[in-house]
């Protein structure tokens, strides 16, 4: 008795339907970029650009949603921008704030280099004499 699963006899026929030519095959629908926009809004929120990126990839998922693919694209092309924008002030900026910050501890470091050699002068038996 032959218990093997599955039979041979039991797989169905392979289809021979032909793919759509490449001009007639619909391009992909524009992306949303939701989970950015939500990580821009919760975690980078730089000048309210993550929430404005936010309300314009829920506007795009809806036009998609709808059928709308032209309207789709547009929003979903200025949350993509508002996104990039979100993300290079959010980490532009502190990169740029911890350079100040270095260099201004270097600038005040050899400041303060140069004001321990004027403190502590010392003056000859010389100069006291002429007092």
């Amino acid at each position: 008795m032959d218990t093997s699963y599955p039979r041979e006899d039991y797989l169905p026929a392979p289809s021979h339907k032909r793919d759509p030519s490449p001009a007639t095959r619909i391009p992909p629908p524009p992306r949303d970029h939701l989970v950015w926009s939500i990580f821009n809004t919760i975690y980078m929120n730089f000048c309210c650009l993550g929430f404005v990126a936010l309300a314009f990839s829920v506007k795009a998922r809806d036009r998609k949603v709808c059928g709308d693919v032209e309207a789709a694209r547009r929003f979903s092309s200025k949350a993509k921008c508002y996104n990039v924008l979100a993300t290079a002030g959010s980490v532009v900026l502190p990169l740029l704030l911890v350079a100040l910050v270095i260099t201004g501890v270097i600038h005040l470091s050899k400041l303060a280099q140069e004001s321990v050699g004027f403190f502590t002068y010392q003056f000859s038996p010389s100069d006291e004499e002429d007092k």
